[in-house]
């Protein structure tokens, strides 16, 4: 079974996506605010959360489905597989999404589990099936 990144090379992945995602949110922002001119403001704010959420899904699910890694996952050689090693399916690559987004509120709780899971996997790849391994 190939080895388990440490959790200090995947915070510092997390930390490099974060500055990806801000990019992308910047760019992916001036369609939004062109398209939603005139509309109520009390319902933009909502609404550009929610397609913020969908534009980073995107992102991450795209890269998790083709090839196993987004940018920062390279640089950091990381790869995502499902549990078995293969290529992650869409629906594992969603729920992974999803249940990662669920953790925010609970501070993390995802990430914190990783210090007691005997293979040091985050909460949301026990539960979608996946795990995070070393790139070669």
């Amino acid at each position: 079974m190939p080895e388990t990144p440490t959790l200090t090379r995947r915070l510092a992945a997390m930390l490099y996506e974060v500055l990806i995602l801000l990019a992308i949110w910047i760019v992916a922002g001036f369609p939004f605010v062109g398209l939603t001119q005139g509309l109520d403001p009390a319902w933009m704010k909502p609404l550009f959360r929610l397609y913020l959420l969908l534009i980073t899904g995107l992102y991450f699910t795209w890269f998790w489905r083709h090839g196993g890694q987004t940018l920062p996952m390279k640089t950091w050689r990381i790869r995502l597989v499902s549990a078995e090693g293969g290529p992650v399916s869409r629906r594992q690559a969603c729920l992974r999404y999803g249940a990662a987004l669920l953790g925010v509120p609970f501070f993390g709780i995802g990430l914190w589990w990783a210090w007691f899971d005997s293979e040091r996997q985050f909460l949301h790849d026990r539960l979608a099936g996946t795990r995070l391994v070393k790139a070669d």
